[in-house]
């Protein structure tokens, strides 16, 4: 099992340089931040951008592997995305991972005009992913399809790594499970959400704590079927879990992140994905539980 956690990109570099070294410094084994514009409930608050952070944090880390969570095609375009790729996994000497993901609703898939519908979604997803695919890993593209054009898309020197950086993606549908199925180096998943009813009634946290698992492992199911489907043993692909998608916090406490490392495991997942602890709102947590679950990395990874 190896662990990772995700920095939001919320502060200038000069403060958070500090906290990318920490991440580091405690043993997570790869370190994300998110690919977007502005974000839910923090739409209002600082949001930087997304590839120059990851360059500069590619400057002080020289261990873990670095990677958006995730990027999408609602405001990206394959063929300056892909130079960018290209210049992250260079900067980085060949530690970058690409998470892709079809992308949500909400800013980033309004701010350049009216959203699309999930189905045209689902599609522009299958095609950014395989065009991302073709310049990556060879020096000149001509792609002309339903929603992305590239002619003589030149990608000269390409990736570091060969033959071309690993690929996680985001999949909970079925069309974008055949898509992790068919590109993916590995899997990510955020499980199927569950909330309380606005008026507060409904199941418990704990209930929904144990929904949220259960419905997690039928995609599993789903996951290694698309596999198989696309001729790949379903065990020759990492699998990602956001735990933090579930009802409880992982680091609410150093209990919690190890009952759900040890769940997740279960379900055949090779790698978890945490936050970085908020002072308030969304992952609203204690650094001080961040450090206690950082102490116990090697024990995290063998259960």
């Amino acid at each position: 099992m190896r662990i990772g956690i995700v920095l939001l990109p919320q502060e200038r570099w000069a403060v958070d340089r500090e906290r990318w070294v920490r991440a580091e410094e405690y043993g997570f084994d790869h370190l994300w931040t998110y690919d977007h514009l502005a974000w839910r409930t923090l739409a209002d608050e600082p949001w930087l951008a997304t590839v120059p952070l990851l360059a500069a944090a590619a400057t002080v880390t020289h261990r873990a592997r670095l990677g958006t969570w995730v990027a999408s095609p609602n405001f990206r375009h394959p063929v300056p995305f892909a130079k960018d790729v290209m210049g992250l996994d260079d900067i980085s000497e060949g530690r970058f991972v690409l998470g892709v993901g079809a992308g949500g609703t909400g800013w980033d898939a309004e701010v350049l005009g009216p959203p699309v519908t999930p189905r045209v979604r689902s599609e522009r997803f299958a095609e950014f992913v395989e065009l991302l695919d073709l310049l990556l890993t060879q020096p000149v593209t001509d792609w002309s399809g339903r929603h992305f054009e590239a002619h003589a898309a030149r990608m000269l020197p390409g990736c570091v790594q060969t033959p071309r950086v690993p690929f996680v993606v985001a999949a909970n549908g079925p069309r974008a499970l055949r898509v992790a199925a068919r590109y993916g180096q590995g899997w990510a998943t955020y499980g199927v959400g569950a909330a309380v009813d606005a008026d507060g009634t409904g199941p418990g946290r704990d209930a929904l704590q144990e929904q949220w698992w259960s419905d997690l492992a039928g995609l599993v199911e789903r996951f290694e079927d698309a596999a198989r489907d696309a001729g790949r043993d379903p065990a020759t692909i990492d699998r990602y879990l956001n735990v933090d998608a579930a009802p409880v916090f992982s680091l609410e406490s150093v209990d919690v992140l190890e009952e759900g490392v040890a769940r997740a495991a279960a379900l055949g997942f090779t790698d978890v994905v945490v936050h970085w602890p908020r002072a308030e709102g969304v992952y609203a947590g204690s650094e001080a539980v961040l450090e206690q679950a950082a102490s116990r990395l090697p024990a995290l990874r063998a259960l």
